[in-house]
């Protein structure tokens, strides 16, 4: 994953898997990796997209996703 860049994080896996759907929508190619521990379920859920994509992901994360 080198010159991949984490534009989102969250604990909960499914606000993750939204953001990577948008993204995906708006042409993207995001992944996201998961930093939960298996075992005690604490840790986080990160999105990464390649490092040329990472200023156009953060502006579709910021405008069209609204967890509120």
């Amino acid at each position: 994953m080198k010159d991949w860049q984490k534009v989102f994080d969250d604990k909960m896996e499914y606000r993750a898997e939204i953001v990577v759907a948008v993204l995906e929508d708006s042409g993207l190619q995001p992944v996201m990796i998961n930093k939960q521990d298996t075992s005690y379920q604490f840790g986080h859920f990160e999105v990464h997209v390649p490092a040329d994509n990472v200023i156009r992901a953060i502006k579709i994360i910021k405008d069209d996703i609204n967890f509120d």
